[in-house]
């Protein structure tokens, strides 16, 4: 489902995408702030915005089934933050021309680039060059700076408690405002997690984006196609013209769509043909726990021998889904850094005695189950795959954001 623009948007002859909607390059749109309300004041404004079925913006193929020069195909992005590339596989498959990813840990450049047409550049995002950025985009082709800085602060599994100084934690969205102030790119993206909206920094984020029509709002990605119960926020911003965030209402992808057709694996062990395929261990204790458990129940079925001591206390109480199993037919729960441990969650595996193995942690962040993490004969590092596979955007989520974005330039180029 998509929300599609009006039908005032003009060609342009020479550089359509700077003059499309009648918005000269460098002429100011308004800002929009309140999620949902994607600004229209201009002389592309909306008649009326309306949804539309279309199966070729989100056919989970990477296949948009349409000529390349009626859609955003010429889309040239950069990925900020870009980890092991869940957005810019997402972006991709949609359409869009990732031309680098950059991001600071160099765990993150084998998977990327394996597994992506881009370049990567191991770099710290606080101190880049914004000339590095504009480099990569083409004058004849619409730029798109995406990102997502590192949300840790807002994490309800690691806020910290000693806050000495917390201008650190709001640093890099700081940062990625800057850098769109600098490159000035056509269309920005950005996701985070929810909480950032009710923080002063976003607002300072949208004054950046001066010039700019924004929309934004929380997204579940479990709407998207996604087989996990996720929320982000996701902001999309546009110098072309009126831009908004549609509804989406894909079907519901489960645990058993998504993981119900891969090898049996024993906790402690891993699958001879993927390596990525492997079960952290589980101590006796935790193998009674799991066996007394049932998919989608909590701690509170087991027997009361089995239960830990702050399970027994008061404050242990509002807890349940942790040492819990995932249900077959329901999605998984946010996929964590942690999610390769039983006791960390709801990331018991639904039937076999076991947490999920790093490959279904993947997968039901939306990677193929083809993507490659591991270099050959590189050893299993559980908690640096569990903090690469679980700080990633769900590949769906990023393919929903690049349809929107590949649709609204279309609709701004095609239209006389």
């Amino acid at each position: 489902m998509l929300l599609l623009l009006g039908d005032h948007c003009s060609r342009a002859s020479a550089i359509p995408w700077k003059s499309v909607c009648g918005v000269e390059d460098g002429s100011p749109l308004p800002l929009s702030v309140e999620p949902g309300m994607a600004s229209c004041a201009t002389p592309c404004a909306m008649d009326a915005a309306t949804k539309t079925d279309n199966p070729n913006s989100m056919n989970g193929s990477g296949d948009t089934g349409r000529d390349e020069q009626q859609t955003g195909k010429g889309i040239v992005a950069v990925d900020l933050f870009c980890g092991v590339g869940g957005l810019t596989h997402g972006l991709s498959s949609s359409g869009v021309d990732v031309r680098l990813g950059v991001d600071l840990d160099p765990g993150c450049r084998y998977p990327y680039e394996q597994n992506n047409d881009a370049a990567f550049m191991e770099a710290d995002v606080s101190s880049l060059d914004a000339e590095l950025i504009r480099d990569q985009f083409d004058p004849s082709r619409p730029s798109l700076l995406a990102g997502c800085a590192p949300c840790q602060p807002f994490s309800t599994y690691s806020r910290r408690k000693d806050k000495t100084h917390p201008s650190e934690d709001w640093k890099l969205v700081h940062r990625f405002g800057e850098l769109v102030r600098q490159t000035q790119p056509d269309l920005v993206t950005m996701e985070n997690v929810p909480p950032l909206a009710q923080q002063g920094v976003f607002q300072e984020l949208l004054d950046e984006l001066e010039g700019y029509s924004v929309d934004w709002r929380v997204l579940n990605c479990d709407e998207l196609g996604t087989p996990q119960t996720r929320s982000r926020l996701v902001l999309v911003a546009s110098r072309l013209g009126p831009i908004s965030i549609p509804e989406f209402d894909l079907p519901v992808v489960t645990v058993r769509d998504t993981i119900g057709g891969l090898p049996s694996v024993a906790a402690g062990e891993k699958n001879d043909d993927d390596p990525l395929h492997c079960a952290s261990g589980l101590s006796e204790t935790n193998l009674r726990r799991i066996r007394a458990s049932r998919p989608g129940g909590t701690w509170r079925d087991w027997p009361e021998d089995l239960r830990a001591a702050c399970h027994r206390r008061d404050t242990g109480t509002s807890y349940p889904s942790v040492y819990g199993r995932m249900d077959w037919d329901a999605p998984a729960p946010t996929m964590t850094t942690q999610c390769f441990g039983y006791g960390n969650g709801r990331f018991g595996h639904p039937e076999q005695d076991r947490a999920i193995t790093l490959r279904e942690a993947a997968m039901l962040q939306g990677f193929p189950r083809d993507y490659a993490f591991l270099q050959e004969g590189e050893k299993v590092n559980f908690s640096q795959l569990g903090r690469l596979i679980g700080n990633a955007v769900p590949v769906s989520l990023g393919r929903a954001i690049g349809s929107i974005l590949v649709d609204h330039v279309a609709k701004c180029t095609t239209q006389m």
